[in-house]
């Protein structure tokens, strides 16, 4: 956290120069054979771009919250996601996505400059605990390995589910054990890539043949894994996926398989986390909650009230 003198304004980094028509829409990042007969086609929707953040005003009450001098924030994003994930528009400098907006919105709020850094996905959390960031942003699950290291404040219901391509005979997965023999890509770093090598040895229990996981560190090359044919399956978040499969042909959204309450993520013990609570239940409260959230085709994933380091989901 810095405590500069000059105005708030916001500052987005220019990461990289990519195309939303490649990276949001196409989905065909790296690893692809430039095959277009084995890629997903996209439906030519336009990324959202309605502004639902700028009208939002600072409320008094909820920035009394912040620790003493704090102005800005230092916020660790990873990018290169189908939306509503965070990733670039057109002109390869914007970055647009639910949790830009959701950023956004609690600075607006509390009245803060946000400073947004790209990292990887995995690099994220373990970079809190330095202070490189003074928060992570990017679709984080609340588990409880997570809780032993990282304070989140919640701000969207998401959580795992599956997918694979319009041809596949796989059904419903209820038991990871309906998986056994199948390649599963996933991103790296997740919570679907723990939950897969934690749960490898159904298999071996049942006497078959293990599944494979494959990790990327982009949406488009995992989905390009799929409609290659080099896995069998998607592991991603539930939102991600419905968005995905809505603008690929060729591909279909199998189930839920486990939700999980999604917050900002930052360092154990932090005192941010009160003020930035008491933002999202504001936002809730005034209604741009679910402008957000009607923007990015996520009203289903709303909560009604934002908490600080809730147990996992089904394990309280």
């Amino acid at each position: 956290m810095r405590m500069p003198s000059r105005a708030r304004t916001r500052v987005f980094t220019p990461f990289a120069l990519i195309t939303s028509v490649t990276l949001l829409l196409t989905a065909c990042g790296s690893g692809s054979s430039g095959d277009d007969k084995e890629q997903a086609a996209a439906k030519p929707d336009a990324i959202p771009t309605q502004d639902v953040v700028s009208a939002i005003h600072k409320d008094p009450a909820a920035a009394a919250l912040l620790p003493s001098g704090v102005t800005e924030v230092t916020v660790g994003i990873s990018i290169g996601s189908t939306p509503p994930g965070t990733g670039f528009l057109e002109d390869g400098k914007t970055l647009a996505g639910q949790d830009v907006d959701f950023t956004e919105a609690v600075a607006n709020v509390l009245g803060i400059e946000v400073k947004t850094q790209q990292a990887s996905f995995e690099a994220i959390l373990p970079a809190l605990d330095s202070g490189k960031y003074d928060l992570g942003v990017s679709n984080f699950g609340v588990t409880t390995e997570r809780l032993k290291t990282i304070d989140f404040v919640t701000y969207i219901n998401d959580g795992q589910g599956f997918a694979t391509r319009a041809d596949s005979k796989l059904g419903e997965v209820t038991d990871l054990e309906q998986l056994c023999g199948l390649n599963i890509a996933t991103g790296a770093g997740t919570t679907f890539e723990a939950t897969l090598e934690e749960n490898k040895h159904v298999c071996a229990d049942a006497g078959k043949k293990a599944y494979g996981v494959q990790t990327y560190s982009e949406q488009g090359a995992i989905w390009s894994s799929l409609q290659q044919g080099r896995s069998d399956v998607v592991m991603s978040t539930i939102n991600g996926l419905r968005y995905a499969v809505d603008h690929q042909e060729g591909v279909k959204f199998l189930n839920e398989f486990h939700r999980l309450d999604v917050g900002f993520a930052f360092k154990k013990g932090t005192k941010l986390a009160p003020a930035f609570q008491a933002a999202v239940n504001k936002l809730i409260e005034d209604g741009s909650y679910a402008k957000i959230l009607k923007k990015w085709g996520t009203t289903d994933s709303a909560l009604t009230k934002s908490e600080i380091s809730p147990p996992e989901i089904g394990t309280s």
